[in-house]
């Protein structure tokens, strides 16, 4: 019987979050407590990158911790960010977290609609001239570097932040009473071998998002009970609620 979920991803900003759907036709507990965080590297750290923020015209941004982290360590640098300078974002809603930082300009902000980079792509194209800087997690893969490279566009990808695992408390350790986790990471899955290396699945479900978290779970010797996304169930709270509905029949 599932009764209490942990979902490793920080709790939700809206109430009409499907989850809360779920916690209440199910009644379920839901507890959101990230098992990764994300922190900016040290201004010493990316220095080593020998990489000139300035001399590059245009940003692209693939995620809110990308714009936040690369404004930080730009302050922490004493680096003013030109008013001319360009910013390409995969969303609009990444694009309009720009205003936290900068005023919104629509001439020198872009995005896309589907939050992949090849869909920014033609736009970049557009501005071809442009030098496009690139922050990026210390967890990531070549993709992006060969798609802008296929387009013959200028382009440097930098390290600016990182992730790492967020460490659980003695208290949070003694109480680890869950049904069931939720991972949507591989470094979720890390994190959770590093907490509790004598950890054994027993009855305790696990549901994964993604084909590299799911790798990493089968990996880890852990069995899946739900992998999303699907054709069917696209959504990790969809495929949440196939489950519960089979289980608690």
């Amino acid at each position: 019987m599932i009764k209490k979920i942990l979902v490793s991803q920080p709790k939700p900003a809206s109430e009409k979050s499907p989850y809360y759907d779920i916690a209440s036709k199910f009644n379920v507990e839901l507890v959101f407590r990230p098992f990764i965080k994300v922190e900016s590297m040290s201004a010493k750290e990316f220095r080593t990158q020998k990489v000139s923020i300035l001399d590059y015209t245009a940003i692209v941004f693939t995620s809110r911790h990308a714009i936040d982290h690369f404004f930080t360590l730009a302050k922490e640098l004493r680096v003013t960010i030109p008013e001319d300078m360009k910013y390409f974002c995969v969303t609009e809603t990444i694009a309009l977290y720009i205003q936290k930082y900068v005023q919104y300009r629509k001439r020198k902000v872009f995005f896309g609609t589907t939050g992949k980079v090849d869909d920014l792509l033609p736009t970049m194209v557009k501005h071809k001239t442009e030098k496009y800087l690139v922050p990026m997690s210390d967890v990531h893969n070549d993709s992006l570097t060969i798609l802008l490279d296929s387009k013959k566009l200028h382009h440097k990808e930098v390290v600016m932040y990182r992730t790492v695992s967020n460490d659980f408390t003695e208290e949070e350790v003694k109480n680890f009473d869950y049904d069931m986790l939720i991972f949507f990471s591989p470094s979720g899955i890390e994190s959770l071998t590093k907490n509790f290396p004598n950890f054994k699945q027993g009855d305790i479900a696990i549901a994964t998002f993604g084909p590299a978290t799911a790798k990493a779970a089968k990996e880890a010797g852990l069995r899946l009970d739900i992998e999303a996304p699907t054709d069917k169930y696209p959504s990790m709270t969809g495929a949440l609620q196939h489950y519960l509905f089979e289980v608690m029949e």
